[in-house]
């Protein structure tokens, strides 16, 4: 019994004493937000949404990268179309490969279109600022 104690009386000192150091670092930095400003790179955005955020930024390049797979696909089937020889196969396949790359890009240009009028209309309220 005289064990059990002394090793639950060891075990909560440690505790309250790890506690007690790491409420001493947390006190240190302030607060949650100047933490998380201590963490923020040179350079790095500042605000989630609106000009310059990181959503706008990963919208950007993800829609950048579409783009680019869309012509390059259009260009392989403008070729596998070339290249057919007249065969009905490989021209429906060129054909269906330059429609689907066509359709992947509209659709990823209504899908940023979506988004943006649904960041615009909700997350900065119409009015331009962030809530």
């Amino acid at each position: 019994m005289k064990k059990i104690i002394t090793s639950i009386s060891s075990g909560l000192s440690a505790i309250f004493l790890t506690l007690f150091l790491v409420a001493d670092k947390v006190a240190a930095v302030g607060s949650i937000s100047g933490g998380a400003t201590s963490a923020r790179g040179q350079g790095q955005p500042t605000t989630l949404f609106g000009v310059g955020g990181t959503f706008e930024t990963v919208t950007n390049v993800l829609l950048y990268i579409i783009g680019a797979i869309g012509v390059i696909m259009i260009v392989i089937g403008g070729l596998r179309y070339v290249i057919s020889g007249g065969n009905t196969e490989q021209v429906n396949a060129a054909k269906n490969t330059i429609l689907y790359a066509i359709v992947g890009i509209i659709i990823a240009i209504l899908a940023y279109a979506i988004i943006q009028f649904v960041i615009n209309t909700f997350v900065n309220n119409g009015s331009g600022t962030n809530v």
